[in-house]
């Protein structure tokens, strides 16, 4: 169980530093918000015992942010106690189609991305003929052509947590990302081994990259194997670069504590207890800059073919402090060059601040970071930091440029790159003055829409629309050539169209309102687009809810329609695509569209009788609109795990699809299904995964 101490530690710890005028901390240090920095900017350290000298004064500053919010706590009357550390199939084709049973389809999907050219991680890869997944700790690798002969061929235990990977076809590769933990010393908690989940202690989070050979499919070969340290973000691939965004949290030294000692469990004096917070904040000052450089960062490592290591080093100049204040951690975008001399180290440029959204073209990568306040107070608003790093080079990402926006976006789709200006949306929160039942302040929002060049060194702003949908925040955007869409939501659904063509003067052109939301907006072309969301009825009410799938025709930005609508399941419907693009399947050779769903309610004596796990498909034409083609079950495909003495089962969601030619496959975490897609019902082949070693 994590204590709540543990959650003090990894949930709220690492606010960053505020600016270099604020001064180096220290119980006299006069902490003061630091409003927004109009001109931020990424700094380089000259040497490490710099950066180790910044990496204390942030610490510093976060935990006595921490405890004063604490203190805060005790003098309104609330919060002073000890938390309790236990809370702390139909026949194949007779005659194959074009590209023949022995060659492979001549169109299938793949993975869903943003940009083109710019290859994103999953875990569910194909090329047509093969489907790789990531499931039960393994690497599943299966043979999917022709349709009918689907099987599960071969499969590969992965070291640590396999949470995505990549596939190159062409050079028979697989690059599959795991979470690997590396014990340490419990951190800031005296208590018995087993109130801590064991004596061994915390782990630091690593990012295993493990280069995968299989050419022959049978037998898969691993053929290099990376330690990057720091919990895995997102990753990005062009040609044979791998862009791999890092967080670490602060590695908080032995001893410190985010509360007072002892912790009795019972109430305590206001004034007693206030006292004890400040001694607190002095003490743990101390043993943070006691620690040494090694302390705060890690260096990374490969594990070399006979088993050697080879240390990545420490590198003081790849780090780099923003000028303005922004919440903490370790961000680093590595860059492993899979095509590079064996044995090549890789380029990491790394900056103190935490990770946010992620988006990248073909030549750059951008990083989203909150601005930080030291303490809420009214008149506070919510601001991005928008850091461009140049991928231009294959062994390293070179930052270039930051700049910044009020509000923060939702997702990679708020952002977008066009013949070099940025285009982004955001939800703006405003901190409005407190009320009783608001001790901190409630808050506003409203919507955004914002254009930057970069000039020399700063993401400069360009244009921006006025503010929209009061009280609303955005839930789904998407940039096509010089048009913007936009969908907010609280009770209807507002489809905002903006006209792009002049970047320095951005234009709301209309607004659509239906009740519900999109969460996913797909460019069928310039004039349309498909979504995926919630149904709901002019109230908003839970009742009313299912999952839903429109078409709208933008053709005419001034007056946005939705053409077609199809309703799935009932209010405890649910499909990842909602939350993943990558679930979303668009095939356009066939004009199909493929998410995963799943639904349940239950009856009688069975409550398992009306689970449904299954693969929804939809015929889509601006002609026809949308419509329903039935759905591919997988229901009955279990997962089980156990020994002779016990065993457990359960069948999972379908999370993925891939379509090829008339063929579409369900994809669960239990294995594979394929079926024609005329005839749904009547699969042709199932292929269960390997959950033990074959």
């Amino acid at each position: 169980m994590r204590t709540r101490e543990q959650g003090r530690l990894w949930g709220a710890a690492a606010a960053l530093a505020a600016a270099a005028a604020l001064g180096c901390g220290g119980s006299g240090a006069k902490h003061e918000n630091v409003a927004v920095q109009s001109q931020a900017r990424l700094e380089a350290f000259d040497s490490c015992p710099a950066l180790e000298r910044h990496l204390e004064d942030e610490a510093v500053r976060d935990m006595r942010s921490q405890l004063e919010q604490s203190k805060e706590q005790v003098r309104r009357g609330g919060g002073f106690w000890y938390p309790p550390m236990e809370d702390v199939g139909a026949p194949a084709p007779s005659t194959p189609s074009a590209g023949g049973a022995a060659g492979g389809p001549q169109d299938f999907t793949t993975t869903n991305t943003q940009v083109a050219g710019v290859d994103e991680p999953d875990f569910v890869k194909n090329d047509g003929t093969r489907i790789l997944a990531l499931s039960g700790g393994r690497l599943q690798l299966a043979r999917s052509w022709p349709a009918d002969q689907l099987q599960t061929v071969a499969s590969l235990a992965v070291e640590g947590w396999p949470t995505e990977m990549f596939f190159e076809p062409e050079k028979n590769r697989v690059t599959v990302l795991s979470s690997v933990y590396e014990q340490r010393p419990v951190l800031g908690i005296a208590a018995p081994c087993a109130m801590i989940e064991g004596c061994g202690g915390w782990g630091d989070n690593t990012t295993k990259l493990t280069v995968v050979d299989i050419s022959t499919l049978s037998a898969p070969r691993v053929v290099d194997e990376l330690y990057l340290p720091g919990s895995y973000q997102t990753a990005r691939r062009v040609a044979g670069s791998l862009r791999v965004v890092l967080a670490e949290p602060f590695r908080w030294p032995q001893g410190v504590s985010f509360w007072p000692q002892p912790r009795d469990g019972k109430a305590q004096d206001k004034d007693a207890l206030l006292a004890a917070f400040d001694a607190l904040e002095d003490s743990n000052e101390a043993l943070i800059r006691a620690q040494p450089l090694s302390t705060w960062v890690r260096e990374g490592w490969r594990r070399r073919a006979d088993g050697s290591r080879q240390d990545f080093g420490l590198s003081c100049g790849d780090f780099h402090r923003n000028t303005a204040p922004t919440r903490a951690g370790v961000m680093t975008v590595a860059t492993v060059n899979l095509d590079a001399p064996e044995g090549s180290v890789p380029g990491r440029t790394r900056l103190l601040a935490e990770p946010g959204v992620v988006y990248a073209t073909q030549d750059a990568l951008y990083v989203a970071s909150a601005h930080w306040w030291w303490w809420p107070e009214p008149g506070q608003q919510d601001h991005t930091y928008l850091h461009k790093f140049s991928l231009l080079d294959p062994a390293r990402a070179t930052y270039v440029a930051t700049g910044g926006v009020d509000g923060y976006p939702k997702d990679q789709f708020s952002l977008d790159e066009r013949e070099g200006v940025l285009r982004i949306a955001t939800t703006v929160t405003r901190r409005l003055d407190p009320t009783p039942q608001a001790p901190w302040g409630p808050t506003e929002t409203a919507s955004r829409l914002w254009t930057l060049r970069q000039e020399g060194g700063q993401l400069a702003p360009l244009g921006k629309t006025a503010e929209l949908a009061p009280g609303e925040r955005v839930f789904a955007a998407r940039f096509v050539g010089t048009r913007g869409f936009l969908v907010t939501f609280r009770q209807v659904d507002p489809l905002f169209t903006f006209d792009l063509s002049d970047p320095a003067h951005p234009r709301t052109v209309a607004e659509l309102t239906l009740p519900g939301f999109s969460t996913y907006l797909h460019p069928l072309d310039e004039g349309h687009l498909l979504a995926v969301g919630e149904a709901r009825d002019a109230g908003g009410t839970w009742q009313s809810r299912a999952l839903k799938v429109s078409l709208f025709d933008v053709t005419d930005l001034a007056h946005p329609r939705e053409l077609s609508t199809q309703t799935v399941g009932t209010s405890s419907g649910y499909s990842e695509a909602l939350y993943s693009h990558k679930a979303f399947n668009y095939f356009p050779a066939r004009g199909l569209l493929a998410i995963p769903f799943s639904d349940w309610t239950p009856s009688g004596s069975d409550p398992w009788g009306t689970f449904v796990s299954d693969l929804r498909l939809f015929s889509v034409s601006v002609e026809g609109g949308i419509q329903a083609r039935g759905s591919l079950g997988l229901r009955d495909l279990y997962m089980t795990y156990g020994d002779a003495q016990w065993s457990y089962a359960w069948s999972p969601w379908v999370r993925r699809s891939v379509m090829a030619d008339d063929f579409v496959y369900a994809i669960s975490d239990a294995g594979i299904r394929v079926a024609r897609q005329d005839a749904l019902t009547s699969p042709l082949a199932t292929a269960p995964f390997f959950l033990q070693r074959p």
